[in-house]
């Protein structure tokens, strides 16, 4: 797929930073990219520590929800947690339920189920509460917009205490007390925390007040790593911090469930990225609340017996595999869908739907049509009269801005830039279709449909070496907001042949030549590329990440491609 390679403007700061902290050009050039200009900033990007996160109490409520936990765990009341389904909801749940478990015996924890109940507090969770004599829920990742839900607990006595980072509504719930840094009230200075973050920074709160040791609750920030990853937060401020510790934790749990998960994903032995959480750990996890009960989730983060955390992981592992095939399934028919219907075929914004979809997974199908057609797409699951859909685009379109348009037909819709979600009635569906095309084709461009690839900065083979490869990796941990560098090369010559590998022979592996310095790269499923590169041997440019590869216990640099041009377009 033709991308656009985007430099980051050259900064006349350059040389002043690569002086100030002693780090070669490539590094400082990167840093600058994200906003890192003083000893101090870099000090905090490069070697932060967790003395360096925010207190906890800044943030609005903390102490009033902070109290009413205390009093709770003093006078023996039964607490409840209740959260999301997917992995920053259930992790967020199993770090309070530790907590709050290592302080009282009467405490019990909620996931709802994701067809039958749905997102937020629910009717169903309300009335086991009531049941179970609980009489303080705490909810984590969900709980900002359930204003009817949470006076309706109130009023019958149940106490509701809101620890979410969606953004709230125009009116507050009447909840006990609102943990939101998303509040226009509120003065804590990171408003980015996913659900994990909110519920690490009360257990931190309440370490505080009870005065534990700290590492009671920061042994539990490899749960912190996984859902803020998982979560596509950005990765700067509390979060880089969160996730660099969060993942060494992870690498040497004392989880059983979360060495059970790293076991059946195949990472035992491996240093855990964040590319590993969000493709290896991340979709296991999120398969039993798309494909089943997401308790299950909770209940392997919580086990302390390996025979019942083999046993889940196992089960989680068999979920995964069984979205997948259902993923692939229903992105071959949506694609036949296209392929037969010329209005489809010709389309700007696609809308495809179908009772036979699973509601779990029409999101990554919306993203693999998208993928094969470079156009905007919405994918719907119909249920009887209700349909529920997940859409995406890509390049400079805004989704959520489409669908704005389309409220009068929707019954409910949310989302942002690149990504949403919606619920429609069924007989509304061709009406929307129509209109999605025409929005797309009155607002967009064919530029906007042609994916960006952020370079940070063009560089010779001369100046790739170990010294820069240890650099690069004090810059990790990677994603939003802080993603791996790419990097340009050009000039560059081909040497040998490049060799379609893979036992689906997609991947590309070759070697180039700059000067007197030759480096290997890999493209994975860039095998389309070969004959691109043998017609242009000696005119390649290649955008690409560093990274290091070992091999039969020997370890060398190589090129991650992220984009080939070769002959004219290089």
């Amino acid at each position: 797929m033709t991308q656009r390679w985007v430099y980051s403007e050259p900064s006349d700061e350059t040389e002043a930073l690569m002086s100030l902290i002693n780090v070669p050009r490539p590094i400082a050039q990167i840093l600058l990219n994200r906003g890192v200009h003083t000893f101090d900033q870099a000090r905090l990007f490069l070697k932060p520590t967790l003395d360096d996160l925010h207190d906890p109490f800044l943030m609005k409520d903390m102490d009033t929800a902070i109290d009413r936990i205390v009093s709770a765990v003093d006078s023996g009341e039964s607490m409840m947690v209740f959260g999301d389904y997917d992995v920053d909801g259930t992790t967020a749940t199993t770090l309070l339920y530790l907590v709050l478990s290592s302080l009282s015996e009467k405490v019990s924890y909620y996931i709802p189920d994701r067809l039958s109940e749905g997102y937020g507090l629910s009717d169903q969770a309300m009335g086991v509460a009531r049941k179970n004599g609980v009489s303080l829920i705490i909810s984590v990742d969900c709980g900002i917009t359930a204003n009817r839900e949470i006076e309706l607990a109130q009023k019958e006595g149940l106490d509701v205490i809101v620890v979410d980072h969606h953004v709230p509504g125009e009116t507050l719930p009447d909840g006990f007390a609102i943990i939101n840094p998303k509040r226009d009230d509120c003065p804590y200075p990171f408003k980015e925390l996913c659900g994990v973050g909110l519920a690490y920074k009360v257990s931190q709160a309440l370490a505080h007040r009870l005065e534990l040791h700290p590492e009671i609750i920061d042994s539990h920030l490899d749960l912190v790593a996984l859902g803020t990853t998982a979560d596509i937060v950005p990765l700067h401020d509390e979060n880089r911090v969160l996730t660099k510790f969060g993942l060494s934790t992870l690498h040497q749990t004392d989880k059983v469930g979360l060495q059970a998960l790293i076991r059946s994903a195949g990472m035992k032995e491996r240093e855990l990225s964040t590319g590993q959480v969000v493709f290896g750990l991340a979709p296991r996890i999120n398969a039993a609340g798309r494909m089943g009960d997401a308790n299950r989730v909770v209940k392997l983060l919580t086990t302390e017996d390996w025979t019942e955390a083999e046993a889940l992981s196992d089960e989680l592992n068999a979920e995964n595999a069984r979205r997948r095939q259902q993923d692939s399934s229903a992105f071959e028919e949506a694609k036949k869908i296209v392929e037969a219907d010329p209005f489809l075929k010709e389309a700007e914004g696609i809308v495809l739907s179908s009772d036979q979809w699973h509601p779990g997974i029409i999101g990554i199908v919306a993203s693999r049509i998208v993928e094969t057609y470079s156009r905007p797409a919405v994918i719907i699951a119909i249920n009887g009269d209700t349909g529920r859909g997940s859409g995406r685009t890509m390049g400079d379109f805004h989704l959520y801005d489409a669908l704005k348009e389309c409220e009068d037909l929707l019954e409910q819709f949310g989302g942002h830039h690149h990504a949403a979600g919606l619920t429609i009635k069924t007989d509304r569906i061709p009406e929307f279709r129509q209109r999605f095309h025409e929005i797309v084709s009155r607002r967009a461009t064919p530029l906007d449909f042609i994916p960006t690839l952020p370079v940070d900065t063009e560089i010779e083979f001369e100046e790739v070496n170990p010294r820069l490869m240890r650099l690069l990796k004090m810059l990790a941990p990677f994603g939003p907001e802080n993603r791996h560098p790419v990097m340009v090369s050009k000039d560059l010559s081909l040497v040998g042949q490049p060799s379609v590998i893979g036992s689906e022979k997609r991947h590309l592996k070759f070697r180039v030549r700059q000067g007197d310095h030759v480096l290997e790269a890999i493209g994975f499923g860039m095998a389309d590329h070969a004959k691109q590169l043998r017609a242009n041997p000696d005119k390649v440019s290649l955008a690409y990440a560093l990274e290091e590869n070992t091999w039969n216990g020997k370890t060398s640099i190589q090129l991650r491609i992220k984009d080939i041009k070769a002959g004219d377009s290089a």
